[in-house]
């Protein structure tokens, strides 16, 4: 598809992990980009189904590789996470992520023995079949399971690895009960940052290097969706989806030529 849309855009949605760096290591043209988006008057916002880091964390990393990035401006499923317990008034919580990011749910109860709600993040490679056994048993006993994400992979510097997806998918098939997702690709999720960057959906786009959660969740939301070839990225992987985006760009560094 020609990149002639991308002169209706008015605003930027961009992933953070495989479009701006992989592990510590910054993708070059990032900084270029945001700092031409700032130039020219263009609002962004970064949206992330990063479970590992806080918001603190996050935003420290952006700034020490040369992103004018505010925390305001940063949009984590933990935010459509806790907004979706709100609703649910103060339910008691299983809480499945790491430690740096449980001070954002520190207004739930927890409960690690008859909770109403399981919530599950990355845990990395803190997942046991202890810990997965225990979700199991408060699932089948009638707690929902609130899923962070549910990404298929992600990519570090050794190359892809699995990510928290495989376990949603695993304790959905033994409960027989469908998790609440609320990170990308979820609707909600992108709503929120639409909303919060006052634009249409219609004239925004969204730059990721995840066919699914980047892409197909924009295209759904009402948006473009616009893949990179960094990251997650892999021809063979993509030739195989039945999501097709809107532009293929070879890096976050592109979009400064088009826009």
């Amino acid at each position: 598809m020609s990149e002639n849309f991308l002169h209706h855009m008015q605003g930027f949605l961009f992933d953070l992990d495989g479009v701006f760096y992989v592990d510590e290591q910054s993708i070059p043209g990032g900084a270029a980009t945001i700092a031409h988006l700032e130039m020219r008057q263009i609002p962004y916002r970064f949206v992330t189904n990063n479970t590992c880091k806080s918001l603190d964390a996050l935003h420290k990393k952006l700034v020490g590789i040369g992103l004018p990035a505010r925390r305001e401006q940063i949009f984590t499923s933990r935010h459509a996470g806790v907004m979706y317990l709100r609703q649910l008034g103060k339910p008691r919580c299983f809480l499945l992520v790491p430690d740096e990011i449980r001070p954002e749910f520190a207004e739930f109860p927890q409960d690690d023995k008859n909770p109403e709600v399981v919530v599950i993040g990355d845990l990395g490679e803190h997942w046991t079949y202890a810990l997965l056994n225990k979700a199991f048993g408060m699932i089948m006993a009638g707690a929902q399971l609130l899923a962070l994400h549910k990404n298929k992979y992600w990519q570090t510097a050794q190359g892809l690895r699995m990510d928290v997806g495989a376990f949603i998918v695993g304790l959905e098939y033994i409960t027989g009960k469908t998790a609440v997702v609320v990170g990308k690709p979820a609707v909600t999720y992108f709503d929120m940052a639409l909303k919060d960057i006052g634009l249409k959906a219609e004239r925004v786009a969204m730059i990721g290097d995840d066919i699914e959660a980047d892409i197909a969740g924009a295209q759904e939301a009402g948006m473009k969706g616009i893949l990179v070839k960094t990251g997650k990225y892999r021809p063979e992987l993509i030739a195989r989806s039945p999501v097709r985006a809107d532009l293929v760009i070879e890096s976050v560094a592109s979009l400064q030529g088009l826009v």
